[in-house]
Order: C-alpha cells, then structure tokens, then sequence
C-alpha cells in the first residue's frame, strides 16, 4: 500500500499531492494573470484618445 501524506486536503496518496500543488500554483498564476489584466485595460481605457 502506498504511503498516505497530510497535505491541506486530508491523507492523500503522493501522486495526488502533487497534483493539488500543481493545481493550487496554476489557480494563484492565473488569478495574478487577471489582475494584471484587469491593471491593464483600465490604463489603456484612462489613455484612450477621443
């Protein structure tokens, strides 16, 4: 039987650990991502000219 790990979800196999890291740093990525995005198009919006 495989080793379980304590990870934030509950007792999990490794292989699952690794994915629920993979994912948790994809999700944060991609939320970043937005917000720069977002950052973005309200200064381009401010810059528009008439």
């Amino acid at each position: 039987m495989v080793g379980m790990i304590n990870s934030k979800y509950g007792y999990e196999p490794p292989e699952w650990v690794q994915v629920d890291d993979w994912l948790d740093k994809w999700c944060k990525d991609k939320k970043r991502c937005e917000k720069k995005r977002r950052k973005q198009h309200a200064k381009d919006k401010k810059m528009s000219l008439p």
